[in-house]
């Protein structure tokens, strides 16, 4: 399958609007019109919350009647002023330091009527503001809303809460103290709901209450995605893919610096989950995996049971983390896919190639069973490329990601294990390149490509490593063995001056580390902790 690219389109506050001559009511009531994006995916990016609301309401909000106003530094009437807005079914706008894009969206939405919550002052010529306190009873008064009484949000639950508001019932939503009530001089004219945006899916950072408030009360599903990459939220990519059809807006200030939105977004909404939930690998979980070649017991803790006892093992060895760690933790192969090879055999690269049809039933029983797969190269006197693109079939899979050994990467005058191999940056890159290329292409979760080393001269150039492609997690994997003190040395050389946007991973050896690090003893003395512990 073959990822779309959305078309992206830019709300902001600050623009014009059109602006008409109909007051927005119709006859003794106000009328509302919703109107949902005309493209796939909208971005709603202002820092400022004033303007972020204004926003919002450009995009969702055709005409109002009835606007509800509050300050955008009086949490109560913004809480408050949520819950009216959703249950009336009307924009939230919110009074920042220049007055003027809410003036000009009031402007442009025909709103005859200002329901002005809590401590805000508005002047709205040729409207009628009817200002009333942060208290549940005098909305209720203003408005004819029958709250279905109170809640109390925490400091840090505004978003939370104004994300989970129906329009009926309709709850009061509050700060730790109740506000007074007090007389109301007034009340809005009956609103005509508009049928509600349900093909509207508002991803939503938290930044913006106003915002999200809006798009409840425009009948919009919100979800907040804690990110503003959609794919790491296992939410989000449910969300997206139970709407395949839905316009999307993503609301926050830091989806304005995502880089490559649409084709994220695109690829949450095939639905793929990576073992442990969403679609970006860390951080959010720790993988543990076994190490080695099916059938072949000399080269690892894999091969020496059958599939099924080799998934059963996977899951044991992994069990213990879940008591160290706060992540999820998923049990993994990383199944040596070309095996160093001291014969050159008919090819003359002195590695062996699996054939993918002897790997594929470990490949495929492993992700049913929820375990996730890398894919080892040792390819002696060839390139990298050329062996991973043997395996392309299997890549292309959601739950399998690529390790490449320098160790056993041969000069052409090279044989095994009369001295250590190495890659150079720039075969390493054209790895990246393909890689992540194949896996948008076929709107892939993101992949894990692991980098094995345990000497700094395997990987000459490695500052220069393209660490740019989204699609992909790429990973040191310091996979010596010996002593633990030699081996935090190690670590530590091969961490000294690391692109920070590396990821991390560590092996243990059952018979050759005196002694080997138990998982606690792992998760204690290796720091960082790393994102990839595996057992050879």
């Amino acid at each position: 399958m073959r990822s779309r690219t959305l078309p992206l389109v830019l709300t902001a506050g600050l623009l014009a609007g059109c602006t008409g001559t109909d007051d927005g009511s119709g006859g003794d009531g106000a009328t509302v019109t919703l109107s949902a994006p005309g493209e796939q995916l909208t971005l709603v990016a202002d820092e400022d919350p004033a303007a972020a609301s204004v926003s919002t309401s450009r995009a969702l909000f055709e005409r109002s009647g009835v606007a509800v106003v509050a300050d955008a530094d009086d949490r109560a009437g913004t809480l408050l002023g949520s819950s009216a807005a959703v249950g009336l079914g009307v924009p939230l706008l919110v009074v920042g330091a220049d007055a003027e894009p809410l003036t000009a969206e009031l402007e442009r939405l025909g709103a005859t009527h200002v329901l002005a919550v809590g401590e805000v002052e508005l002047t709205a010529e040729e409207r009628e503001v009817l200002a009333v306190p942060a208290s549940a009873e005098a909305v209720e008064q203003a408005t004819g809303l029958e709250f279905a009484g109170d809640e109390e949000v925490p400091a840090d639950g505004d978003a939370p809460a104004v994300a989970g508001l129906t329009g009926d019932p309709v709850v009061a939503l509050r700060g730790e103290e109740p506000a007074p009530g007090g007389s109301v001089d007034g009340s809005l004219p009956p609103v005509e709901r508009a049928d509600p945006l349900e093909d509207v899916l508002v991803l939503a950072t938290g930044e913006s209450v106003a915002g999200i408030a809006t798009a409840r009360a425009a009948g919009a599903q919100v979800v907040l995605t804690g990110t503003t990459d959609p794919r790491a939220s296992a939410d989000v990519v449910s969300a997206l893919a139970e709407a395949p059809n839905a316009s999307v807006v993503a609301l926050g200030a830091g989806f304005a610096a995502e880089e490559g939105l649409d084709w994220k977004t695109a690829t949450a909404a095939t639905g793929e989950q990576l073992p442990g939930g969403g679609q970006t690998l860390f951080p959010g979980r720790l993988i543990v995996a076994l190490y080695g070649h099916p059938g072949t017991s000399s080269l690892g803790l894999l091969g020496e049971q059958d599939l099924d006892g080799a998934i059963t093992r996977a899951q044991e060895v992994a069990a213990p983390y879940e008591e160290v760690v706060d992540t999820p933790v998923v049990p993994a192969f990383e199944v040596i896919a070309t095996v160093a090879s001291s014969s050159a055999g008919e090819d003359g690269d002195y590695s062996y190639e699996a054939p993918v049809e002897q790997l594929r039933p470990w490949v495929e029983a492993a992700g049913e069973a929820g375990l996730y797969v890398v894919l080892d190269l040792q390819p002696g006197r060839t390139d990298f490329l050329t062996q991973a693109k043997r395996y392309q079939e299997l890549l292309e899979l959601p739950h399998v990601g690529l390790a490449l050994d320098p160790e056993w990467r041969l000069r052409a005058d090279q044989v095994h294990l009369t001295e250590i191999g190495q890659v150079g940056v720039d075969e390493v890159n054209q790895v990246i390149t393909w890689l992540a290329d194949l896996t948008r292409e076929n709107a892939l979760p993101q992949k894990l490509l692991v980098l094995h080393q345990f000497q700094l001269r395997m990987l000459p150039g490695r500052e220069s490593v393209d660490l740019t492609r989204d699609e992909l997690a790429v990973m040191i994997h310091a996979d010596g063995q010996g002593a633990p003190g030699d081996k935090l040395a190690t670590w530590a050389a091969l961490r000294a001056g690391a692109q920070p946007e590396l990821a991390w991973g560590w092996k243990n050896f059952i018979d050759e580390d005196l002694p080997m690090l138990s998982p606690a003893e792992t998760i204690a003395r290796v720091s960082p902790t790393p994102q990839l512990i595996s057992y050879q």
